[in-house]
C-alpha cells in the first residue's frame, strides 16, 4: 500500500484518516506528528505570506507522500487542505525516525526519496524564473504540474489564476495545448514527419 521505504514499517505505525473536501489534515503551526501518503483523493499544501496571500506549495494526489520535512521540524509549516474527499495515512514520526537511526536501508530510501523532491523543486524554481506566461504554463503542463485545479495550478507557478487561464486558452488556440477534459490540458502530440 505505501510506496518504499516506507512499506517495511509496521502496520502500528499506520492511521488512517477520512476527510471531506475542505477537512483540514494539519493546520499551519500545529505539532507535527507524522508524514502523510494519500491513498486517494487530492491534498494541496498552502502557506500563507506575510501578506496574507495563500500560495500553493504542493498539490498530492492518490500515491504521492507529503509533509516529510516534518520529521525533523516541531511544527507544520502550511496547511495541509482536502481539495476532493480524500484517505489519507498518516505515519508516525517517532517510528520514522527510530527506523531511520537503526536500518540503513531504509534511510537511503529516504535519501533517494527526498533527492528527487529537491530536483522536482528546482524545476518549479526553473518555471518561476520564465517571464512569459505562456511559455510558463506550455513548461509546466509538459511537465505534468497541472494535477489538480487550475487555481492551484497557477498558485504552484507563480501566475494568477486569470493569467493562467489566458495562458491555457492561447496555447490551445495556438495548437499547442489540447483540453482534455475541464481545466484538464495536455501538450499536442508531435505530429511525425510524414514526407521521410
Amino acid at each position: 500500500m505505501l510506496p518504499p521505504p516506507f512499506d517495511a514499517l509496521d502496520v502500528n505505525s499506520l492511521s488512517r484518516l477520512r476527510c471531506a473536501q475542505g477537512d483540514h489534515v494539519f493546520r499551519q503551526g500545529d505539532p507535527t506528528m507524522g508524514i502523510f501518503f494519500v491513498k486517494s483523493g487530492n491534498v494541496c499544501l498552502t502557506r500563507l505570506t506575510e501578506s496574507g496571500n495563500a500560495v500553493t506549495i504542493h498539490n498530492a494526489r492518490a500515491g504521492d507522500l507529503f509533509a516529510e520535512a516534518s520529521i525533523y521540524s516541531d511544527h507544520y509549516h502550511c496547511d495541509a487542505i482536502c481539495s476532493a474527499p480524500s484517505e489519507v495515512v498518516r505515519i508516525s514520526k517517532q517510528d520514522v525516525l527510530l527506523r531511520l537511526r537503526e536500518d540503513t536501508a531504509f534511510s537511503e530510501g529516504i535519501t533517494k526519496r527526498l533527492a528527487i523532491q529537491v530536483q522536482d523543486y528546482r524545476q518549479l524554481l526553473t518555471l518561476h524564473a520564465i517571464k512569459s506566461a505562456n511559455e510558463r504554463v506550455l513548461l509546466a503542463v509538459a511537465l505534468g504540474k497541472l494535477n489538480g485545479s487550475v487555481t492551484q495550478f497557477a498558485s504552484q507557478i507563480g501566475l494568477t489564476k486569470e493569467a493562467c487561464y489566458r495562458a491555457l486558452k492561447d496555447l490551445s488556440d495556438q495548437g499547442l495545448l489540447v483540453k482534455t477534459g475541464r481545466g484538464s490540458y495536455a501538450p499536442t502530440p508531435q505530429r511525425e514527419d510524414r514526407h521521410s
